[in-house]
């Protein structure tokens, strides 16, 4: 299956959870599209899994084979399963390229990793699910300095998370550590995802 690409605002709505983590696109209608949008029925156990599922892939903007692929990799991890595999999709440089405040979006962070913006640790990288490791250095490149989207987002924004810092003379952020679950988004109830995953 490959990424969605449709309008933003209408799977939010019809997943009644905020993919852009602004809430924006619930503030007029909160609930789904569609003239029966109001009248939902009750989620079966499987479909109550499956919408949590796909509000993390639509969140981080991944085609099924990507999730499903890092979550086998949170498999093989120690820590709490559904932890892990929020961090690691955390961990992924195109989503700390947002984190950091280079981009308004994961879409269009995905698009500066792309086009070849990015460096890590003093190197382009141009692989958004490239991953970030604690103490690594992501940082705009030097001819990219100017870059209007860039700068745009850089004044856009008004918050960060804590486990990135940021160095605003040199346009780059470290990846200080991985994230605690009370730092990520709270609607998102992932044990729903591992009995998904795990049927």
């Amino acid at each position: 299956m490959s990424k969605y690409t449709g309008p933003i605002y209408k799977k939010s709505r019809r997943l009644g959870f905020s993919i852009l983590e602004t809430g924006q696109e619930l503030v007029k209608k909160p609930y789904a599209p569609g003239q029966h949008g109001k009248n939902t029925k009750k989620l079966s156990n499987y479909g109550t899994q499956l919408r949590e599922k796909q509000k993390v892939r639509f969140m981080y903007g991944l085609s099924e084979k990507q999730l499903r692929k890092t979550f086998e990799e949170a498999r093989k991890m120690k820590g709490v399963l559904g932890e892990d595999f929020l961090k690691l999709l955390e961990s992924r440089l195109d989503n700390i390229v947002y984190r950091l405040g280079f981009a308004t979006t994961r879409k269009a962070a995905r698009q500066l990793v792309n086009h070849g913006h990015i460096t890590v640790n003093g190197k382009k990288v141009d692989i958004p699910s490239y991953r970030v490791k604690p103490g690594d250095i992501i940082a705009v490149k030097e001819s990219s300095k100017n870059h209007p989207a860039i700068k745009a987002a850089l004044e856009a924004i008004n918050h960060r998370v804590e486990y990135v810092t940021y160095d605003e003379t040199k346009l780059a952020g470290t990846f200080v550590r991985y994230p605690e679950r009370s730092e990520l988004n709270n609607e998102i109830d992932e044990s729903l995802i591992v009995e998904f995953y795990s049927r």
